[in-house]
């Protein structure tokens, strides 16, 4: 006799609302601009730019210096309200969200 399973009903999904992060400086929405820059929303409306072209540019730019693959950078998305690359790159949204705040943008040497 063969047991049967519902794969619909084992989906944690189904049980599980997707978690929506509501922290203020968490981001709502990115999207990637020419010149190695990112435009940012927060949730609670703030907006601004990253500037990464001279971090991604430099000899200090680590597991950042992927992003020179211009194909890569517009990768961009929103894992749990951060920016994230495929290859696990990401940004700290709380030090972003610091740095829009006082000067509209963040610049990353």
């Amino acid at each position: 006799m063969h047991a049967e399973t519902d794969t619909e009903e084992d989906r944690a999904t189904g049980i599980v609302p997707p978690i929506v992060p509501q922290a203020p400086w968490r981001i709502a929405e990115v999207e990637a601009r020419p010149g190695f820059r990112l435009w940012i929303r927060f949730n609670d409306g703030a907006e601004g730019e990253v500037n990464m072209a001279e971090l991604v540019h430099s000899s200090e730019a680590g597991v950042f210096a992927a992003l020179r693959d211009e194909t890569l950078f517009r990768q961009v998305r929103l894992e749990w309200g951060a920016v994230t690359w495929p290859d696990e790159l990401d940004l700290a949204p709380d030090a972003m969200y610091d740095e829009i705040k006082q000067h509209g943008e963040w610049v990353l040497s």
